[in-house]
């Protein structure tokens, strides 16, 4: 599908400056409603799969491996045409476009390979449209308030994960005892992302490469220039960091787990994670303006700090009500860490290569969470719900370590 002309039309260099934090807040606002879609049918899918369609649960596994295995690989190919073509708009809005139409499909295509390609095309499209957004959120955004620029976009993101689920809730008691309870909310899901593409013609701008050049120029020391070799050595030294870190972060299924193993009721557990986005929107811009002030890697050494606790906390709670404690620090850490993380890389990464620098972050990390969450299960099942949660804190202070090292040798002026 042609995205419309209109949607990659660069706003003329004069008129940008004014509008780079209401830039800002409209590519927030993508993600916003691309949330309220995202929680307002996967809560229900798994039960669509097994209760309606009759499908086992090795399919299930399958189907929802394969969005996650085709958003990895589409994020790549979204960051290496976004710095080929220097245009965001359109490749957001195929990727937006894709979810619109795969997701109210599953009410009507119902056979097993169809129910596999829907969900494909949906990876494809979580894939195709985050990197080309974090890449607009950098360019709108001066390198001295860049931490809370991404903090503004993962604070909308996160309401709209805490709206979701309430929606959901909604449409369960308004359809409840209908023959379309599940064909009804599939259908909805589509409603926010029209909202989503309306919102990407019309008020979200692209930056003109001028621009994303001169907001380079404007970053300290560590920062490379746009015309630098694509991708520095700190940028893979920073990913191998992140990567270790991660290999000890697992799966959040297995929080859920342990707080039932700890007598959370099923009904609670929404509200325990509702409560959990609500902490990390409510800290996300405080924390990314504070990674401005202080810089991006105390901020993140910060979060794996309160991970680490929150962790350790997982592996020794005894009752229920410290869960809930629990989540809400966990919080904390999200706040802390994944807007951080991500305008640290726009600080080290050129102008020109942002979108590639994006595309392999997300994809290497997000495959290092599937060795995390099988050896995760692995420990647990071998030694005890406590191991995995400690083997997470272990190598988030391995991690933490290394990146404080890291930091040094940048501030020697290291590459």
């Amino acid at each position: 599908m042609e995205a419309p002309n209109n949607i990659s039309n660069p706003v003329p260099d004069a008129d940008l400056a004014p509008k780079k934090n209401r830039n800002v807040f409209f590519v927030g606002l993508l993600s916003f409603f691309g949330g309220i879609s995202q929680d307002t049918f996967s809560p229900i899918l798994p039960i669509y799969y097994t209760t309606i369609l009759g499908f086992d649960k090795a399919f299930v596994g399958v189907a929802e491996g394969l969005v996650t295995a085709s958003s990895y690989l589409f994020a790549v190919i979204a960051g290496f045409f976004s710095d080929k073509f220097k245009k965001q708009k359109p490749i957001i809005f195929i990727g937006y476009f894709f979810s619109m139409v795969s997701r109210p499909l599953l009410a009507f295509f119902t056979g097993g390979p169809a129910v596999l390609a829907l969900r494909f095309t949906d990876g494809t499209g979580k894939g195709l449209k985050d990197p080309p957004k974090d890449v607009l959120i950098a360019g709108s955004s001066d390198k001295a308030v860049r931490g809370k620029s991404f903090g503004i976009a993962r604070m909308l993101d996160t309401l709209g994960s805490v709206a979701g689920p309430l929606i959901l809730f909604g449409l369960l008691y308004i359809l409840k005892g209908s023959a379309w309870l599940y064909h009804g909310i599939l259908v909805f899901s589509a409603i926010p992302l029209l909202i989503t593409l309306l919102v990407l013609i019309f008020k979200v701008k692209e930056v003109p490469k001028r621009e994303q050049e001169q907001a380079a120029v404007n970053a300290d020391h560590v920062t490379m220039p746009a015309q630098s070799k694509p991708l520095p050595g700190s940028f893979y030294l920073f990913l191998g960091i992140v990567i270790l870190f991660t290999l000890g972060n697992s799966s959040d299924a297995f929080l859920i787990l342990r707080a039932q193993s700890l007598g959370v009721t099923l009904l609670e557990i929404p509200l325990v994670i509702a409560l959990f986005n609500f902490i990390y929107a409510l800290f996300a811009v405080p924390l990314g303006s504070l990674s401005d002030r202080i810089g991006r890697i105390p901020t993140m050494l910060i979060g794996w700090s309160a991970y680490a606790l929150v962790y350790l906390g997982f592996a020794f709670a005894a009752h229920a009500y410290l869960i809930w404690i629990l989540y809400a620090f966990y919080g904390i850490y999200y706040a802390a860490n994944l807007g951080v993380a991500k305008a640290f890389l726009a600080d080290i990464v050129g102008a020109d290569h942002r979108g590639r620098a994006f595309g392999i972050y997300g994809t290497a990390v997000g495959l290092a969470t599937l060795p995390a969450s099988f050896f995760a299960g692995f420990l647990w099942d071998k030694f005890g719900p406590a191991y995995p949660f400690c083997f997470g804190a272990i190598m988030a202070a391995i991690a933490a370590l290394l990146l404080l090292s890291f930091s040094k040798r940048l501030s020697a002026g290291g590459r």
